[in-house]
């Protein structure tokens, strides 16, 4: 199961890396010269938040438009009908029923984040939104409807809001100088450097 992953994992950074490094070239000089033009603050994890923000857009976007084998599968508008046809740990299961879950968590945490919301009831509207546009989409474009990535996507959604929720409600509790930008600041390099350093 984890070499199913790690498999998916490597295909999809060498499948976008290119993107990916000239989109971060253009939005983070374009970022830089707006702020300094206009004499504002620099507040490195906030923009780090929102430059993984639009990163995530960027893969969503190339996951659900990329053109793979979409042969072994059909439009489905029956809920439930195709996560129930696959085996728990199959290559299937975890593309297509993780896959589809996991896809969405970053979506649900960002939209909280940013919305501030206290609420689940915003976070899965918009979820529902995306999803649904991504689904049509992808019928557009030759690959198949699945009202299952749907209901998938939304359950995603809403763990990325319970993720944020429940780290908000723990920040707040945490000591004044756990909160203040330096130490945010510092983190946000840390974690930045982890994941240069696994990738």
């Amino acid at each position: 199961m984890l070499d199913n992953i790690n498999s998916t994992i490597q295909q999809f950074i060498n499948l976008t890396w290119p993107m990916i490094v000239i989109s971060i070239v253009v939005l983070v000089s374009v970022r830089i010269t707006y702020l300094v033009k206009n004499k504002e603050k620099i507040v490195l994890y906030k923009e780090l938040l929102m430059l993984s923000f639009i990163i995530y857009i960027l893969f969503l976007f190339q996951i659900v438009t990329f053109q793979d084998d979409v042969t072994w599968s059909t439009n489905n508008f029956v809920p439930f009908k195709e996560i129930l046809r696959y085996n728990m740990g199959s290559r299937l299961f975890m593309k297509n029923v993780l896959g589809n879950l996991v896809l969405f968590l970053p979506y649900g945490f960002f939209v909280s984040y940013y919305l501030r919301n206290d609420k689940p009831n915003l976070t899965i509207l918009l979820t529902l939104v995306t999803s649904f546009a991504i689904e049509i989409v992808q019928l557009l474009i030759g690959r198949v409807f699945d009202i299952d990535d749907i209901l998938l996507n939304l359950l995603g959604g809403y763990i990325g809001y319970l993720i944020y929720h429940y780290l908000h409600r723990f920040w707040e509790k945490m000591p004044a100088v756990f909160r203040t930008e330096l130490f945010l600041n510092m983190v946000s390099v840390i974690i930045l450097l982890i994941i240069i350093a696994l990738i």
